[in-house]
């Protein structure tokens, strides 16, 4: 019997969710929307399914607008709420998508207890914890998806500076998915050689920050929206790790109950996700400049988080 995926929002993150989900065959897979879009999503299903073909592969796609239809779901993938637009940081949205994550949360809570869950949504950090403090499920069933989409930005823009093949870069980001997000060059590698010893002080500089804009960028470039190839393939890598029994180690954004020195907060930390969900956070032994970046991006969320009132 194949898996099933739920995939809460149907738009340009959910759509492509939906088709990196059935071209790697993951399971069946079930768009929800609201009532208001649910035919656009029926429409990018029935397109999935036409795509099959040529496409290769066996899921059964389909769209609905009501929470049953996604019961019993092995893996839930929450993109649902508004995205941001130009001037836009991802606070001004906590209010509305606060909101839609409460109702979601109740429709997950109630339909696919067991499922582990993936949150898309920003401002994540806070969309996240809203999610886990609205249902209940326990750490293991709860990610963000940031640290994996930050890493891979890091990465991309390290190969994309030295030409060299991004295949052969290893990094990893941690923090809250925002403008002080700590990227490691110290402990980033370029085919196992340190970045610290092949790129200079500007360069790094420069990547550090690209980094952290990442996201804007994009916003700044598509004047309303944001980014939907790269956190979709950075969901699905989780998806996958956990429906496979991978024991991947990715950044994610996952609680912390003293872990950095943290307590009750979701940031990205580097995570094993396996057939239990998470089953690990690794502590990265770090130096005090890189303490004293972690200790501005926990105090980012912390404040975020606290306007959650949960």
């Amino acid at each position: 019997m194949r898996k099933k995926i739920a995939l809460v929002g149907g738009g340009q993150i959910g759509q492509n969710l939906a088709m990196l989900a059935a071209q790697k065959e993951l399971g069946d897979i079930v768009i929800l929307d609201v009532e208001a879009y649910v035919n656009a999503a029926k429409g990018k299903a029935l397109d999935l399914m036409e795509m099959a073909p040529h496409g290769n592969y066996d899921a059964n796609i389909s769209a609905t607008s009501d929470y049953k239809d996604i019961a019993e779901a092995d893996v839930v993938i929450v993109t649902a709420g508004k995205p941001r637009e130009a001037g836009m940081t991802r606070e001004d949205l906590l209010a509305v998508n606060l909101k839609i994550i409460t109702d979601v949360a109740a429709g997950v809570k109630q339909y696919a207890p067991k499922a582990f869950c993936i949150i898309v949504t920003n401002p994540l950090d806070a969309m996240v914890y809203a999610f886990y403090k609205l249902t209940g499920f326990p750490k293991s069933q709860v990610l963000g998806m940031a640290g994996t989409l930050d890493t891979a930005r890091w990465r991309a823009f390290i190969a994309m500076e030295l030409g060299v093949s991004v295949g052969d870069v290893a990094g990893t980001v941690l923090g809250g998915h925002g403008p002080d997000m700590v990227p490691l060059p110290r402990l980033t590698t370029v085919g196992g050689v340190p970045l610290t010893e092949i790129a200079t002080k500007e360069q790094i500089d420069k990547l550090v920050l690209r980094t952290r804009e990442a996201g804007t960028e994009i916003v700044k470039l598509f004047g309303k929206g944001s980014a939907f190839f790269s956190p979709a393939w950075s969901a699905i890598v989780m998806a996958e790790s956990y429906l496979k029994d991978k024991h991947r180690v990715l950044p994610a954004c996952a609680l912390c109950e003293g872990e950095y020195g943290v307590k009750g907060l979701f940031i990205g930390v580097p995570c094993l996700i396996g057939a239990k969900g998470l089953e690990k956070i690794y502590e990265i032994k770090l130096a005090e400049d890189e303490k004293a970046q972690l200790e501005k991006t926990i105090t980012s969320v912390k404040k975020t988080v606290e306007e959650t009132k949960l």
